[in-house]
């Protein structure tokens, strides 16, 4: 059964300028999300003049690996304060980590007793996207009532990890491992960028992780290979998801995409999810740097 996809549109005050034309972006955005067999949530913000763009940007989604993001800024968190080094060592112990499903997953691999350090367990979480790995700097953190503190505290009010979490069981039943909207997951690399996420040292080197992404076939495809892009990707069954902060030569804009209640849920190269945050990444590019 196809959803309607209910539209709230906002033009944001430009402080420079409209950055290309907002009320074009608009249209164009619009008429890629025609048709399309599901829910869609988009928020873009062209950072040098303040513009925004949002399709049901304060709507509830899944986070999916998204949720990684949170997970790597409470570790730093940790850093700062002392309980942890990036050379810290760590020891694997595939009873306290309890997931069966090894996909992808190196660490899934791992031998009891194989030893790693903090900073390759992030690379592992950010780069390769290993749940393994993610599930382990979770419980590291302090797990999800702790980072969800965090995210509290800094004013995030929807973004939440959900999986392992007491009291969250029936919004896991939902979302998955995590849930977040459009405008607050592109916010938090927002915060990162800008040196706002613990410290400026701390988001300077969560923001190098978050530029060497492994998995770019879907939004960075679409963007030139020689530009910095930081971002993370996410995919469960019936929801795609992609947050992108592009250092664009006229300036940097961020966008989130996220999906839910996809009736196409493969894992193909066309499915319908996939092929929307290709187009709309290709759009925002055109339009911010190519008008």
């Amino acid at each position: 059964m196809r959803r309607y996809i209910t539209l709230l549109l906002f033009i944001g005050l430009a402080c420079c300028s409209d950055a290309g034309g907002s009320e074009k972006l608009e249209t164009d955005i619009l008429e890629l999300l025609q048709g399309f067999n599901g829910d869609v949530g988009v928020y873009v913000r062209h950072l040098p003049s303040n513009t925004e763009v949002g399709v049901n940007e304060n709507e509830i989604f899944p986070t999916a690996s998204m949720i990684k993001v949170p997970i790597l800024v409470k570790i730093f968190d940790k850093i700062e304060g002392g309980a942890l080094t990036m050379d810290s060592v760590v020891i694997y112990k595939k009873a306290s980590i309890n997931y069966p499903w090894k996909g992808d997953d190196a660490l899934a691999r791992f031998n009891d007793g194989e030893d790693i350090t903090i900073s390759k367990l992030l690379t592992y979480m950010i780069t390769f996207s290993d749940n393994h790995a993610s599930l382990w700097l979770q419980d590291m953190a302090g797990g999800g009532v702790t980072i969800n503190g965090w995210l509290k505290n800094k004013g995030f009010i929807h973004t939440r990890v959900n999986s392992r979490t007491p009291d969250r069981e029936a919004e896991y039943e939902i979302y998955g491992w995590g849930q977040t909207t459009p405008r607050e997951m592109a916010e938090l690399l927002v915060l990162i960028r800008e040196g706002r996420a613990v410290s400026p040292a701390a988001s300077n080197d969560m923001y190098r992780h978050l530029t060497r992404i492994y998995w770019d076939d879907e939004a960075l495809s679409q963007i030139p290979p020689t530009v910095q892009v930081a971002s993370k990707q996410g995919a469960v069954s019936q929801s795609r998801s992609e947050v992108v902060l592009v250092n664009a030569p006229s300036g940097d804009y961020v966008f989130c995409i996220i999906t839910k209640n996809q009736t196409d849920t493969r894992y193909d190269q066309d499915n319908e999810g996939f092929i929307l945050i290709r187009n709309i990444s290709k759009l925002l590019w055109q339009h911010f740097e190519l008008h």
